[in-house]
């Protein structure tokens, strides 16, 4: 998570992560690891040019510094608990 907006070295910064993770942790039965970068704000072209020759699985969202309503977090919650578990 970054406090202010997206800069592209954040991208070359997961991969590195991602990689020494899935070396060093994951195990011969899970898929690669899935980077998220948080970003107060971010300029959607300059994302596309960062990401566009990465080959790790990662997104890159801009979070908010406020909740949504108390209602909508309840009816999320509500489909969440109704949702059938999904088999291995």
């Amino acid at each position: 998570m970054k406090i202010g907006k997206f800069k592209p070295e954040y991208v070359s910064k997961m991969d590195f992560y991602l990689e020494a993770l899935d070396r060093q942790k994951k195990k011969d039965n899970e898929n690669p690891s899935v980077g998220m970068i948080l970003c107060a704000s971010k300029d959607d072209e300059v994302v596309e040019y960062a990401m566009s020759r990465t080959m790790s699985p990662m997104l890159v969202a801009e979070y908010k510094l406020q909740l949504p309503d108390k209602t909508v977090l309840q009816k999320k919650l509500q489909e969440l608990i109704n949702m059938p578990l999904l088999e291995e």
